[in-house]
């Protein structure tokens, strides 16, 4: 367990560059306070004892603004950030060097018993506001962006963002976990592509339109090139709204 808290306090140190030393970790980090209580409050779930490790979650809660199941399973260098709001479940497991900003809520989709809530491998970074729901997988080095609600696995060396979470990129690159505003734009990539397939289409009708006035008033017609019709099935399409499209 001690070694366990000298990697938490580590961590901090290396990602945050406003901790200052110590004592200031000790004593204002509510992320560091709460991982503490729990790896208390854990040891005593796995013995079995009734009420006592609940109670000391339901306190820590009250005095940090983390709420962590004794159930849970936390691995080594794990750094929840400001951490007001973040709730993590029973059967949640979270690999080491993990990152976590406030917000973000690991939990179930209902009231099914076992492993009902999600797992996540090593160096993945969860953004504030975060949603991940269900007993499903986060690759090692994944990127889950601000807001996004994931329902899904998530394969190593991703970044998933929007709502539902949907995989943006995929790469063998590890990440820098604290490089948020490099998260792709889906949603601004996905309306270009639809902008550049209207202009396309436009030319096109116009096109025709030159061709069929030609032929009705006998005149020569001009060489007209229509434009190669692109396939819904592209790239960013896919990417943000799922290859589940009808043939």
């Amino acid at each position: 367990m001690f070694r366990s808290l000298r990697s938490d306090f580590a961590i901090i140190k290396e990602r945050d560059p406003a901790a200052k030393g110590f004592w200031e970790i000790l004593f204002c980090y509510p992320g560091f306070q709460a991982l503490s209580m729990h790896r208390i409050s854990h040891r005593l779930w796995n013995y079995k004892l009734p009420l006592l490790p609940r109670l000391i979650s339901h306190i820590t809660r009250f005095l940090t603004g983390v709420e962590i199941h004794p159930g849970a399973r936390i691995g080594k260098g794990v750094f929840i950030d400001h951490g007001m709001g973040v709730v993590i479940g029973e059967t949640s497991e979270i690999g080491d060097r993990c990152l976590l900003y406030q917000g973000v809520t690991l939990g179930g989709t209902g009231k099914e018993s076992g492993k009902r809530h999600p797992t996540l491998e090593a160096n993945v970074v969860v953004g504030a506001g975060a949603k991940v729901l269900g007993g499903i997988y986060v690759g090692t080095n994944t990127r889950i962006g601000a807001g996004s609600v994931v329902v899904k696995d998530v394969d190593a060396n991703s970044t998933v963002v929007g709502i539902p979470g949907r995989i943006v990129h995929q790469s063998g690159v590890k990440i820098n976990p604290l490089a948020h505003s490099a998260l792709p734009d889906t949603e601004a990539n996905v309306l270009r592509n639809l902008m550049e397939r209207i202009d396309q289409l436009e030319n096109d009708i116009l096109g025709l339109q030159d061709l069929l006035s030609n032929i009705k008033t006998n005149r020569k017609t001009k060489d007209i090139v229509i434009g190669e019709s692109q396939n819904l099935r592209d790239k960013e399409i896919i990417e943000f709204i799922g290859d589940d499209l009808s043939d």
